[in-house]
């Protein structure tokens, strides 16, 4: 039977590094029989982190997709990485998905990159459930994580199961829609279905009534069946669930332990009743305002969001929203114009692959042959062009310096970074003023990854540098009244162009505005927008040490034209050049990027880890005691976040570990986020 006559459900596996995301991948391709084997992070045998740095590093590097077959429905899953480095990875991959499962540590809870992922998925509207993992674990609670869940993340959560057990002796779950028990016996792999257990009755009639309360809130037809019969039947109660849950008003909680193969399967029934298929998603919407059906049947419209190379060949990851594609058809590429022949078409098992002969809307799939695609590229039917948003990108924030060991290997590193950045939108490489090559990414460990890839793949040897931060330059004290005016007289047509300047700061040190107080018409609408052309330019580099400007607003207050010598080009260089003499008047700050660091240690080193988060020019925001251990928050400037793991691990005997993300910018000198000034 094809791939094509399941019923779909396109989701994305999410979490904070080490919830157990990738674990759960791991048994929810054993319990569908698309492996015959457990896959082990610890062992290096899973089959979704394939690559060799992901098993060398125990961690999901790069977003994997695999297909199953479960209850008549065919999931396509996207295991992606936890690790803040790679979150546009993350981005990418729900920019094309339906549907996630959050994972959340039963005994962390609501982590850093948990909020994260979570704040991503509001921005694409995804539907999710969570999954409370790590049951069997000392201290695990999955109460204490429903109510994280409610006051960090807001939506209201929904628990469909009691625990059965707690730690080592947690053996199953009450399932409270359909008041039944769930029971994994030691050593089988197979769930046993029976009666709530008597000592366990009241409670669970308790949570029951609970959650039929909290869905008739919010829900008209259960509210209606609830008032008419004092419960709601498990039938009702399912079909509101899925309700809330498409419409993100809850989102339902269900609870295990994968590691020891334990709630999987109402995990994988919860997917299927409660997540949306592609025909349940609006219909995609152009750039322009078009929209297609998710209809096999309608023009073609698909979205590459990512784009690989292997011993297959350079392969275009993408998912299909409307009309069908078959082997040797041809597809207009709206990023390049052009129209490429489809060689071949792929449905991807991690990194291996099986032939198909087409796909229709709602697949996900890999393609060959198309030879210019890039990531966040729209394919289309020649005849029905369309262009879909691609994902969001984010502004590098590390950069080191590489180089080849060889001179003569100069142009096959060349050669290798632009490969790297082809396949990685969020890698960019340029060239200092130094001529040194600059590989700018998210985080150390991105850039410690790419590296490492190079030398890999490419079988090179590279230099490289120490990393460097991305610094920003803000006005703090503008400059109101600046007048500029450009002149060019050498022979023939002149140049000139009169602008006056207000140069303002903004609320918060991120961020451009525009705006013109012009009046009588004295610059014509064309030459304002030239203006704020120009003005854009001039934030490339600011007057402190070229860094790019942010956190200000430009007013065009008044202006001069001239009948012959005035144009387009004259006002746009007034405005760059004039934007860049107000910045060199006004009172600058630099800014550098901040990150919020979390770092859990035994409780008896938390002196030393607060004395030295201090030396780091940290600012402690929190701190919590946990079963043993000590939970630190800090804002920290990313600069002194290198080589930290190594110094945290030497403080706490090797039992420390620490999590960051991206908290903005703030002045340097300071450890307060930039959010605000």
């Amino acid at each position: 039977m094809r791939n094509h006559t399941f019923p779909v459900r396109n989701l994305g596996i999410l979490a904070h590094v080490d919830a157990g995301k990738t674990t759960v991948t791991e048994r929810i391709l054993y319990l569908t029989g698309t492996t015959h084997k457990r896959g082990e992070v610890h062992d290096g045998t899973t089959v979704t982190d394939f690559d060799s740095q992901e098993r060398d590093r125990g961690i999901t590097i790069f977003a994997a997709a695999v297909s199953c077959v479960w209850d008549g429905h065919r999931i396509n899953l996207i295991d992606t990485p936890g690790h803040v480095d790679f979150a546009a990875e993350v981005t990418r991959s729900l920019r094309v998905l339906d549907g996630a499962v959050v994972v959340f540590d039963g005994v962390a809870g609501v982590e850093p990159q948990s909020e994260a992922v979570w704040r991503q998925a509001d921005r694409y509207g995804t539907p999710r459930i969570a999954f409370v993992n790590k049951l069997d674990r000392v201290g695990a609670d999955l109460d204490a994580v429903a109510d994280a869940i409610r006051a960090r993340l807001h939506p209201t959560p929904l628990v469909v199961q009691l625990p059965i057990g707690h730690a080592g002796g947690f053996a199953g779950v009450v399932d409270l829609v359909r008041m039944r028990s769930l029971i994994w016996a030691d050593g089988r792999d197979t769930v046993r279905e029976g009666q709530v257990p008597h000592i366990l009755w009241s409670e669970a009639q308790r949570r029951r009534r609970l959650l039929e309360e909290a869905v008739a809130e919010r829900h008209a037809n259960a509210l209606e069946e609830f008032c008419a019969e004092s419960t709601i039947s498990a039938p009702t109660l399912a079909a509101a669930l899925r309700d809330l849950t498409l419409t993100g008003e809850g989102v339902v909680v269900l609870c295990g332990s994968a590691y020891r193969n334990r709630g999987i399967e109402p995990l994988l029934d919860a997917v299927v009743s409660y997540l949306p298929g592609p025909q349940d998603v609006p219909a995609v919407r152009g750039t322009h305002g078009q929209e297609r059906a998710p209809d096999p049947g309608a023009p073609l419209a698909a979205l590459v969001f990512k784009v690989s190379s292997n011993a297959t060949g350079r392969l275009a990851h993408l998912r299909v929203y409307s009309g069908t594609i078959e082997k040797g058809d041809t597809v207009l590429d709206t990023g390049t114009g052009r129209t490429e022949r489809i060689g071949r078409i792929l449905r991807v098992q991690a990194d291996r692959h099986t032939e198909a002969d087409r796909a229709v809307a709602g697949d996900i799939v890999a393609v060959v042959g198309l030879k210019a695609v890039r990531a966040g590229t729209t394919l289309c039917a020649p005849g029905a062009p369309l262009v879909l948003e691609p994902p969001g990108t984010t502004d590098p924030l590390v950069s080191v310096a590489v180089e080849a060991r060889r001179s003569t290997d100069t142009d096959r590193l060349a050669a290798a970074l632009a490969r790297l950045t082809e396949e990685d939108p969020s890698l960019v490489v340029r060239t200092a003023e130094t001529g040194q090559t600059l590989l700018s990414g998210m985080g150390e460990l991105h850039l410690e990854v790419a590296v490492e890839k190079i030398r890999r793949t490419a079988r090179l040897d590279v230099n490289v540098g120490r990393p460097r931060v991305a610094y920003r330059e803000t006005v703090v004290q503008g400059v109101s009244g600046l007048v500029y005016r450009h002149v060019k007289q050498d022979g023939g047509a002149g140049q000139f162009a009169h602008v006056v300047l207000d140069v303002a700061p903004l609320e918060s040190t991120e961020g451009f505005e525009f705006h013109s107080a012009v009046v009588g018409g004295r610059v014509p609408k064309e030459y304002v927008r030239a203006v704020e052309a120009g003005a854009r330019d001039a934030l490339a580099e600011g007057p402190l040490g070229g860094h790019p400007v942010t956190g200000l607003r430009v007013t065009l207050l008044d202006g001069a034209t001239h009948p012959k010598d005035s144009s387009e080009l004259a006002f746009r260089t007034a405005g760059r050049l004039g934007l860049r003499e107000a910045l060199r008047a006004a009172t600058m700050a630099l800014l550098e990027p901040v990150a919020e660091v979390t770092v859990t240690v035994p409780e008896a080193d938390v002196g030393g880890v607060l004395g030295d988060l201090a030396a780091r020019r940290g600012r402690v925001t929190g701190s919590t005691a946990r079963a043993g251990t000590a939970v630190v928050t800090a804002i920290v400037p990313l600069a002194e976040t290198f080589g930290y793991a190594t110094r945290l691990r030497s403080r706490t005997h090797g039992q420390g570990t620490f999590t960051t993300r991206s908290a903005g910018y703030a002045p340097v000198g300071t450890a307060a986020a930039g959010k605000s000034r």
